[in-house]
Formats: structure tokens, sequence, C-alpha cells
């Protein structure tokens, strides 16, 4: 898998996405709304307009691809269809155009974790779940779809989003959970993903992940 695709790229994970996957030597398409704001260049790279939710802004951009990334997201906690549209879109595209790989970003508080710490089950379940009960609602919504497929898929739930350098040291769980998670870089999960878009061992998975 040479040639990959990402949502959301112009995202605080995403474009850590972008960035290690070029360093790795993939050929990446960037889907972003406005390109004149993209600032990264390289001869690997192309930049494509378009939006996740109208499927005929990115049905061109998708096509010979052989891995799609979906980093899509917003900083909003009103209520959304941004994730399970985006995702139908997706998966229509990927279907029509015979991909099968798909690595999708969730959320690692969608879940109250039986093996965190007793202070972060009841920080999920009694706030960021309160707060953020529309976003997660469409994040489930998202999983669901992509579960449902027959697509060799990995969502990747991380824990608290820093923005701090790469270390490249983290622990995942694969379909199960992490040991007193608390938070994880964007440059680690972009790590964690751009060398497992081939594994498959993460294929029909969700996976977890944090420090």
């Amino acid at each position: 898998m040479k040639k990959i695709i990402v949502f959301g790229a112009n995202g605080g994970t995403g474009i850590e996405i972008v960035k290690q996957a070029l360093e790795a030597g993939y050929q990446v398409t960037a889907l972003v709304r406005n390109p004149d704001k993209f600032m990264l260049v390289n001869p690997n790279l192309t930049v494509v307009k378009g939006d996740v939710t109208l499927a005929s802004t990115m049905e061109q951009a998708v096509k010979g691809q052989d891995a799609v990334i979906s980093a899509i997201g917003n900083r909003s906690t009103q209520p959304t269809t941004l994730y399970s549209d985006g995702i139908r879109n997706i998966l229509g595209a990927m279907d029509r155009n015979g991909i099968k790989r798909l690595i999708c970003i969730s959320a690692g508080g969608l879940d109250v974790n039986p093996k965190a710490s007793f202070f972060v089950r009841l920080l999920t379940k009694y706030v960021l779940q309160r707060i953020l009960r529309e976003p997660y609602a469409d994040l489930r919504r998202m999983e669901s779809m992509v579960r449902e497929s027959d697509l060799d898929y990995t969502i990747v739930r991380p824990s608290r989003l820093l923005d701090k350098p790469e270390t490249g040291e983290y622990r995942i769980a694969i379909n199960s959970n992490i040991s007193n998670p608390f938070s994880i870089a964007r440059a680690d999960v972009a790590h964690f993903i751009v060398n497992h878009i081939g594994v498959a061992k993460t294929f029909k998975s969700i996976t977890s992940i944090s420090y």
C-alpha cells in the first residue's frame, strides 16, 4: 500500500498523519476544504479541494488509492452529523472504487474503560460523556457503520489528545482496553496510524492508544 488519501488533513492529527506518511515514502492525497490554507508542499503530496459531507467533491480523489484514513473532526459540543455523514460518503466511495483498507479516528471516551482509574472512570462518565454527548452520539453512529462494513478497518480510539512532539513510545490495545490510559500526543496517534496501514493484526479492530 503506497497511495493513501487523508480526510481531515488540515486538522491537528490529520496534518501529522500527512507529514509522517510523506516521510515514510507514501504518495499522499490530502482532501481539504480550503487548499490555500494548507501549507505543506512535497513532490509526493497532492492537495485536493473537497468536503467529506459532499460525496461529489471527493469521488475523483478516492480513485486509485490503496488506503483511506479519516481524521475528520471538530471541536464543537453541539449536535452534529459530520462523522456519520462523512463516513457514509467515504464508505460509498471506497465501495465504488474497490478499496478495502480504512483507518478512522474515533474517541477513547465513548465507553467507560473498566481498566481505568476510579477518577478517570468518574471523569469519563459524569463529565466527558455529558459535555460531549452530541459528538459522541455521532461517533457511535460512525463506528457502527464502519463495523458493519466488509472493509479491513481499524477504528482508532485515542485517549486525551495533546499537541506534543512524537515519541514513538505508547501502548495499544487491539479489541480490548488499556490499563490506566490518560493522554496521547496527536503526533503519536499519527505514528501508530502510518506504521499500521498494512498491518493485518489491526484489521477489523477497535484499537485504543495511550501513553
